[in-house]
């Protein structure tokens, strides 16, 4: 029979898990106090340990490494009840198999535990092995969100940063690369190295590849001095390059060979330069697509997605919209000498309803926006720019749109097709035009808001639960197009 230890002084928000472990025939052992905790394992070691993030005496990373010395191929699962981004990261780079936050998700908590047992190891989990116990927070604390997607990222920066394999971001463009490129290095063992971030689609291709790899004197007309690129400079640290879908097939190639080799030579020179530098890529457009139309290199691909992380848009994120839009709101305070005090409860139906396309770039450009015009001290909906785009949209058509007459439309539309109908649809002609009409209609308003069905339930005028219907009715929304 499997054993596992549970820590956590608050035994009341675990007894459903416990239950639920113990009915699936594993033995339980439960303890409030890490000081017995720690002595009992280092006793009788079980399968796996489940602890809590903030004990009396220890932190989560803390706990993790006492458990380490006791059994080094002990499986840790950390839960807890008050997650941020840097508690996340730090668990899993210590080597925590998992990390959950409560309450529980208990469906997804077994399976974790299940497939942390049948491993039988943490040989998942990342172990820290720079100086120092801890990474400062640094730029990676500027990632805000408690939904399970952003948990997931963090998860993952946890789990790579310790390594120096390439990793690959991708995601729309405002979600956040960048960020998460620097929360890899600030917890990295390079972290005391450079972070340099290069966005290779603003760059000329004339010029990108003397930025990345610098030159010679006399490489070519202007070139009166020798210059270090970006890959020199960032030596014994990380290089972000972002946008490299957007990189030539010719540069492509030389970064390849720094990934591969950790050498290249400057533009105009001879001399092979070693570097030791770690790459970070990102992208918003499909890499697959761009080596499907020979744009992208395949090997360079491949290279580059050693790990991989997909950054959720921000429409995907649930609430985080609104701890994004509450941490803007007192950064902007800060910044522009303004005291806003909170936020409408209008306005916050309006920021979680909105789709954001230009995701957590453009909800700071709102909120900056707003904190700055604000007379009130409170944030109501008038003050956010996407207010005004959204009436403008929902109250003004396209001119001239008020005056069609959509009986003559209809009309004229049916009429060239009516023959058609009385011989393929005899008998249920009716049906058959108002179901293709309401499919076309909502297929119309959903695509107006963004696909948010709450914003196209109010815009048709009908229910929510009568919007979800007609959906499920038509085969789902894949056939609203």
């Amino acid at each position: 029979m499997k054993e596992i230890a549970i820590i956590d002084r608050n035994r009341e928000s675990v007894r459903k898990l416990e239950a639920q472990l113990r009915g699936r025939g594993y033995r339980v052992e439960s303890y409030g106090d890490e000081t017995v905790a720690l002595e009992r394992i280092g006793e009788r070691p079980p399968d796996l340990v489940i602890s809590e993030l903030a004990l009396k005496e220890h932190t989560g990373p803390e706990i993790i490494r006492e458990l380490r010395r006791i059994a080094p191929a002990l499986p840790v699962i950390i839960i807890t009840g008050h997650s941020n981004t840097q508690n996340a990261i730090d668990s899993m780079r210590e080597g925590a198999y998992d990390y959950f936050a409560k309450p529980l998700d208990t469906e997804k908590t077994l399976l974790a535990i299940e497939k942390a047992l049948d491993l039988g190891s943490a040989g998942d989990g990342v172990s820290f092995t720079g100086e120092g116990d801890e990474a400062p927070l640094g730029h990676g604390s500027r990632l805000i969100g408690k939904s399970p997607e952003m948990l997931e990222i963090y998860k993952r920066i946890g789990q790579v940063a310790a390594s120096d394999a390439a990793v690959l971001i991708q995601g729309e463009s405002g979600t956040g690369k960048e960020l998460v490129s620097q929360a890899i290095h600030d917890n990295s063992k390079r972290r005391t190295g450079p972070f340099l971030a290069v966005n290779c689609a603003a760059i000329p291709e004339t010029l990108l590849e003397s930025e990345l790899f610098g030159y010679e004197k006399g490489a070519f007309t202007g070139a009166v001095s020798r210059k270090t690129g970006k890959f020199e400079q960032a030596n014994h640290g990380t290089i972000f390059l972002d946008e490299i879908g957007d990189m030539t097939l010719s540069i492509q190639a030389k970064v390849l060979r720094v990934l591969q080799d950790k050498a290249f030579e400057r533009v105009g020179g001879r001399e092979t330069i070693q570097v030791n530098t770690r790459v970070v890529a990102a992208t918003n457009k499909s890499l697959v697509e761009c080596m499907k139309s020979g744009a992208f290199r395949v090997d360079l691909f491949y290279r580059l997605k050693v790990v991989s992380i997909f950054l959720p848009p921000l429409r995907e994120r649930g609430s985080d919209v609104l701890l994004l839009a509450e941490f803007f709101r007192n950064h902007y305070n800060t910044l522009l000498g303004k005291n806003v005090r909170g936020i409408s409860a209008e306005a916050v139906e309006l920021l979680h309803d909105y789709h954001w396309p230009g995701n957590v770039r453009e909800l700071e450009n709102n909120v900056q926006t707003a904190v700055l015009l604000n007379k009130s001290g409170v944030l109501s909906c008038e003050d956010f720019p996407v207010y005004a785009e959204r009436e403008r949209g929902e109250s003004a058509g396209r001119p001239g749109e008020e005056s069609v007459d959509l009986h003559e439309a209809f009309h004229q539309v049916l009429a060239g097709r009516f023959a058609s109908l009385c011989i393929d649809h005899k008998g249920s002609i009716y049906d058959k035009t108002v179901q293709d009409f309401e499919r076309a209609l909502i297929g119309l308003a959903l695509g107006r808001v963004g696909g948010n069905q709450v914003r196209a339930s109010k815009l048709l005028g009908i229910s929510r639960n009568t919007l979800r219907n007609r959906i499920e009715r038509f085969g789902g929304l894949d056939n609203l197009k």
